[in-house]
């Protein structure tokens, strides 16, 4: 990557930059395709709303305390290949194998079976994406120094990530296509293999093309042996309290929280309001669209979202254009609950440009703004922890999506809502449709409110980064 004079890493290579979005699509893909697999447990295998939630529940928690763990190995690990680079390959590898082995359901092996296999597997899939996802967040973190660099390395690889939710929607249409597969789990078994073989080749990309120099004989790190362990967990909630300490970067993870967990909680809800209330409960006359609904959704967030985003980003600053993003999305959710209309399901394809702002405009700035706070903790501590500050942040991403599979269900509970029923409980969907609009909207506004007084711009990122210079040169 190139650097100016001063030493700083400015322009990154298109080819680094597609590197780093092949990794963001296995990032997602890999998720995307599991919350879609999910809906074959309640509506092929048995599982009651209350296991789906506990399923989606308990390996994310997992999940989501072993992220800071690996935050400090990976910001710590002394290797020929860097800090990063093999467990980005490790992660993938893992990844795909136990994706395919947790998919081999039968329904002859019975409910309790399944789901506690599910349950294992879960949890050694989520170890693999621990390994993964952490130091690859981190190595985008490192890519560049540059304010404006760093939104359009996260715009590219958001770009790339979001064909995930392009690609996985489609999966509706084969799972339950009889004259494809004799069953959904049928499908599900068969069609994981080719999820893990694809996920896993474009997860290996960034550790293979990325590179990075060697830290053997780095002094700075902290020996992480047997010995150290309980040293090394003490630095890492030392690391988490001090991240957290920095105001910019708390805002940063409580306004993603808030956004994430209540766009994910709501995010299921798409499938059953389609086809219960557009086609009052069938599937077959649904079609194609639960499918359009994510499937065009992401391609506006890919071509139109993303760009404007970045674009705006430029000339208005990261911070007013994530309030902007925000608030265009809640004209979306507001949209939904008037474009939802039986026997007119082309309707609230209107609603998803609206809607496609919240999420393509998070992900894109949030990431962007991490790496300027990580800045302000190397001035302040004199320390690079891109790993730890990855971890934390995607933390509480991982922290709200578990949260939000554990409301899904209780949601879907509480308004009495029957997956495999033929007609629903009175009250039932417009019970679903009130949470689908105004739950998200709530989460927004919140996010909002926490986000107002985020402070760093532009001019004081160049200043932060020119005083780092500084320091350096001095050293």
């Amino acid at each position: 990557m190139a650097k100016n004079k001063k030493g700083v890493k400015n322009k990154v290579p298109m080819e680094q930059k597609l590197a780093f979005g092949f990794g963001m699509l296995a990032n997602q893909m890999f998720p995307a395709a599991l919350q879609i697999f999910m809906m074959v447990l309640v509506k092929g295998l048995g599982f009651s709303p209350l296991m789906w939630g506990i399923i989606f529940f308990a390996p994310r928690i997992f999940d989501a305390f072993t992220d800071p763990i690996m935050g400090f190995i990976s910001d710590n690990t002394k290797s020929k290949w860097g800090r990063r680079r093999h467990f980005v390959f490790i992660g993938g590898i893992l990844m795909g194998i136990s994706f395919i082995a947790m998919w081999q359901l039968y329904p002859e092996n019975g409910l309790m079976y399944n789901f506690t296999y599910f349950m294992v597997w879960s949890f050694i899939f989520y170890l693999g994406l621990t390994i993964f996802s952490v130091p690859y967040v981190a190595m985008g973190y490192e890519m560049s120094d540059d304010f404006h660099e760093r939104t359009r390395i996260m715009a590219i690889a958001q770009m790339i990530g979001q064909w995930a939710w392009v690609i996985v929607p489609w999966f509706w249409i084969i799972i339950y296509d009889p004259d494809l597969f004799e069953s959904a789990p049928a499908a599900t078994r068969e069609l994981s293999y080719y999820v893990a073989a694809f996920c896993t080749l474009l997860a290996i990309i960034p550790a293979i093309f990325i590179k990075s120099e060697s830290t053997v004989n780095n002094t700075d790190f902290t020996p992480i042996n047997r010995t150290n362990i309980s040293k090394s967990f003490g630095k890492i909630i030392g690391s988490f309290k001090e991240a957290f300490r920095i105001k910019q970067f708390r805002k940063l993870c409580i306004a993603t929280f808030l956004i994430y967990n209540s766009f994910m909680t709501i995010a299921a809800f798409s499938f059953f309001i389609i086809v219960s209330y557009l086609f009052n409960g069938d599937a077959a006359a649904a079609g194609i669209w639960p499918t359009l609904h994510g499937s065009v959704g992401a391609l506006v967030t890919t071509f139109i979202v993303i760009p404007i985003i970045d674009r705006i980003a430029i000339k208005l600053g990261k911070k007013k254009t994530f309030m902007l993003s925000q608030g265009i999305s809640i004209i979306g959710y507001i949209l939904f609950w008037f474009l939802f209309i039986p026997g007119k399901p082309y309707m609230f394809l209107f609603a998803l440009p609206f809607f496609s702002f919240g999420i393509g405009g998070l992900f894109t700035l949030m990431m962007s703004m991490t790496a300027d706070v990580i800045d302000l903790d190397e001035l302040n501590t004199g320390l690079r922890r891109e790993g730890a500050f990855g971890a934390i942040y995607w933390w509480m991403v991982k922290f709200g999506f578990a949260i939000a599979g554990l409301l899904s269900g209780v949601f879907m509970a509480w308004v009495g809502y029957t997956p495999d029923a033929s007609t629903q409980p009175e009250g039932a969907i417009t019970g679903m449709r009130l949470f689908y609009t105004f739950f998200p909207i709530i989460g927004t506004l919140a996010a909002m409110f926490v986000m107002r007084s985020y402070d760093i711009t532009e001019e004081k990122a160049i200043e932060i980064r020119a005083k780092l210079n500084n320091s350096t040169k001095k050293n």
